[in-house]
């Protein structure tokens, strides 16, 4: 990203990055990071392809920076497994509550785990942070979420070899 690009993609999200409920994302865990670190990341990728495509780039980037705004507790009753499926529609809720949204950006948002959730992707922007998503969460699933894991085993070994000595 040059040096306009970046600030340009600042000002695009700088009234939701800088919202307090938005910023207590960063307390939240989500693939080995913070949720806030996520959503920034999807953000991004979200910003350069729409950008480069031609695409609604403004609206498509303050949608995927508001794709995974929930918090834990909004869904505690939920299980791992109907989290992955519902946690869009309390993101919408809550994004909703702050924000303007078009229908473009709601569908973005309530779309994104397709084909996990029911809702089809309607726009290509919608397409676009699905895909977006996808490939962020992989990424950080293995760059941070299994390293993290393997490095409480190596501890745990490191443990137990210590205190058999």
């Amino acid at each position: 990203m040059t040096t306009l690009q970046k600030e340009e993609f600042e000002r695009i999200i700088k009234d939701i990055d800088t919202n307090e409920n938005f910023r207590e994302l960063d307390n939240e865990m989500h693939h080995g990071i913070s949720r806030y670190g996520h959503a920034y990341r999807v953000a991004k990728g979200v910003y350069s392809i729409t950008k480069n495509l031609g695409f609604r780039y403004e609206e498509a980037t303050r949608a995927a920076l508001l794709h995974d705004f929930y918090f834990d507790y909004q869904l505690e009753e939920n299980g791992p497994v109907k989290n992955l499926v519902e946690h869009q529609n309390m993101a919408l809720l809550n994004a909703d509550k702050y924000y303007d949204l078009t229908d473009r950006q709601k569908n973005m948002i309530e779309s994104h785990m397709f084909p996990m959730c029911k809702v089809l992707p309607k726009y290509k922007e919608s397409i676009c942070l699905t895909i977006v998503d996808k490939a962020v969460a992989i990424y950080e699933q293995n760059r941070y979420k299994v390293g993290m894991k393997l490095g409480v085993y190596l501890l745990f070994v490191f443990n137990m070899i210590t205190l058999q000595k």
